[in-house]
């Protein structure tokens, strides 16, 4: 049975029923009040969800959805799995991609999720 608090590789556990079950709409400090402390795994770490949504400084969340956007903007690569990965498309002609763990995969500079 899948995990239906998990999306992109994001798991709020708990925490999503409390989101959703929240009367909206809800301003960002008074949400940060009450959740700021609860915790979200991503890949095996945690963070707080103050970590994750803190730096946004949003006047208010209009509804679940929109505050469940949010996070899902302001996660980092930690929540994205293997980099790199493609199960899509092979190299298109004179294309060249690095392999996962190849050297020098660390220096790259961050990618952005969209």
């Amino acid at each position: 049975m899948p995990d239906d608090n998990r999306e992109l590789g994001v798991d709020l556990g708990d925490l999503r029923d409390d989101l959703e079950d929240e009367e909206y709409p809800i301003g960002h400090d008074e949400l940060l009040e009450r959740y700021g402390d609860e915790e979200i795994e991503m890949s095996g770490e945690t963070t707080t969800l103050e970590a994750v949504i803190g730096p946004l400084g949003e006047d208010e969340y209009r509804d679940y959805g929109e505050l469940e956007g949010a996070i899902m903007t302001m996660v980092g690569d930690e929540a994205i799995g293997r980099k790199n990965y493609s199960d899509r498309t092979p190299p298109a002609a004179g294309e060249d991609r690095q392999d996962e763990g190849a050297p020098d995969q660390d220096d790259q500079r961050e990618q952005e999720s969209f």
